[in-house]
């Protein structure tokens, strides 16, 4: 039986006082709704159809570049009359047969296992409504239960009455139903509550009416089901998705100095033994072996650190390849395309770009790096540049085994060092140099005898 998916992302969100749409906000370095379509794809449904209003073309064209197997199908609800009329919009391009399950774009962390509890149920014919307890349901819908404890309704808070909005139990607004089902309790929508909107949640009572079972799948934790109304529901809910991330990784091995100032936006893989300071962000696709220690404000972005290498602080490293036992910073700037066999230190104020250190190299202060290949145990002075660029190409460097090169070093590309050659500190250098080859790329000095410097006047002291 095949599974269709709705999801609602047509709002306004007024209460975010934002000119991007609700559903385009980010958490954890991705939007809500992607988190919403990624969950969703897990599930392969059939179709995915997005109900789009305000601001319905930026919602669109952000989401039309994510990679989703499922065919996605644009629905515009124009006039916002509520959640059962969007989804009655959307039904009208789905098939008639299987599950339609009901989702929402501004709850982002709903679960796979969740949505796959709620699935199943209506595969057996059956409502499956996601609930939660909430400490303080606020505003939210609640969940209307008989005697022996099944459920027979949802009221919205606005329509409830005062001994209802004590129940704490709440509905998440998530919905699966076999679809031919669905189909006639949408028909059968009214709007006479306090709103004047269709609301989703009156075909549970639909449901309890015609004898079909409403199974509650009971969600993990609040917030799995938190839906984003502002910025600061937004940033709540950041911090419990990343205290979450942090504690998974704690298990597998990571020490954090403290996990709340730490934010994973990405996957983050953790060998044993490693350590995260205060103050760091990952981005995309990172790795870290055994050992790795990540100093404070440090910036790692789709990068793998092998083991025992330290990153000092205030480092940025960015889809780079970081051998075992490398000691990077502080402050120090790994770039795309960086290569760093193991033992290398890139030390204080050095920015390496499509370079390849080869082991035991070392650049410790103050150089440029770039389109580079360096061999093993090389040592670069502090001030080194390879001057790459000429204006419209890029051209590379390339330096030998055991090659020094000295202090404030000017490597004018394309350029060929070969091994065990020496450069001699404040040269700069055009042409190759040949093996064991003493380099001296410097002007003749004249000292200049009568000169004197030019004397600050009292209005600029």
């Amino acid at each position: 039986m095949h599974t269709d998916v709705v999801v609602l992302a047509a709002g306004k969100g007024t209460r975010m006082q934002s000119n991007t749409a609700k559903v385009l906000h980010q958490l954890a370095g991705k939007s809500l709704i992607h988190h919403v379509l990624e969950t969703a794809r897990t599930l392969k449904p059939r179709k995915v159809a997005v109900v789009i209003g305000h601001q319905g073309t930026e919602v669109q064209s952000a989401l039309s570049a994510l990679d989703q197997p499922a065919e996605i199908v644009w629905v515009e609800q124009a006039e916002q009359l509520g959640t059962g009329h969007a989804v009655k919009l959307a039904k009208e391009h789905l098939p008639d047969d299987g599950v339609t399950l009901v989702l929402y774009g501004d709850v982002p962390l709903i679960s796979q296992t969740t949505l796959e509890e709620c699935e199943q149920a209506a595969r057996l014919g059956s409502v499956g409504l996601v609930v939660a307890e909430f400490s303080d349901p606020a505003q939210l819908g609640r969940i209307v239960r008989d005697d022996q404890g099944g459920i027979t309704a949802i009221v919205e808070y606005k329509d409830a009455s005062d001994e209802q909005r004590k129940i704490q139990e709440i509905n998440s607004g998530i919905i699966a139903a076999p679809t031919e089902l669905m189909s006639q309790w949408l028909d059968r929508l009214q709007s006479n509550n306090a709103q004047q909107e269709y609301y989703l949640t009156d075909i549970i009572a639909m449901a309890v009416q015609d004898g079909v079972d409403v199974v509650p799948v009971v969600a993990t934790s609040e917030a799995e089901v938190t839906g984003i109304n502002d910025r600061v529901q937004l940033a709540e809910l950041e911090r419990m998705y990343q205290q979450a991330l942090c504690s998974d990784l704690m298990l597998a091995g990571a020490s954090f100095a403290d996990p709340s100032r730490v934010d994973i936006r990405g996957k983050l893989v953790v060998g044993r033994d490693c350590f995260i300071d205060a103050n760091v962000v990952f981005e995309g696709d990172v790795e870290l072996a055994d050992d790795v220690t990540i100093g404070p404000g440090c910036v790692i972005t789709r990068s793998r650190i092998g083991a025992g290498t330290k990153v000092l602080p205030n480092t940025i490293v960015e889809g780079a390849e970081v051998g075992s036992d490398c000691r990077l910073g502080p402050f120090a700037r790994i770039r795309p395309g960086s290569v760093l066999d193991s033992g290398v230190k890139v030390g204080n104020f050095v920015e390496t770009k499509k370079a390849h250190l080869g082991k035991n190299a070392k650049a410790s202060h103050l150089s440029y790096l770039g389109d580079a290949q360096i061999g093993s145990e090389v040592n670069i002075g502090a001030g080194t540049v390879t001057c790459n660029y000429d204006g419209v190409n890029k051209h590379p460097t390339v330096i030998g085994d055991d090659a020094f090169i000295g202090t404030n070093s000017t490597l004018v590309a394309p350029l060929e060092i070969e091994k065990g050659a020496f450069v001699a500190a404040g040269s700069t250098l055009t042409k190759k140099v040949d093996a064991n080859q003493l380099a001296v790329g410097r002007s003749r000095q004249r000292n200049i005898d009568g000169w004197s410097p030019p004397h600050k006047s009292r209005e600029s002291k």
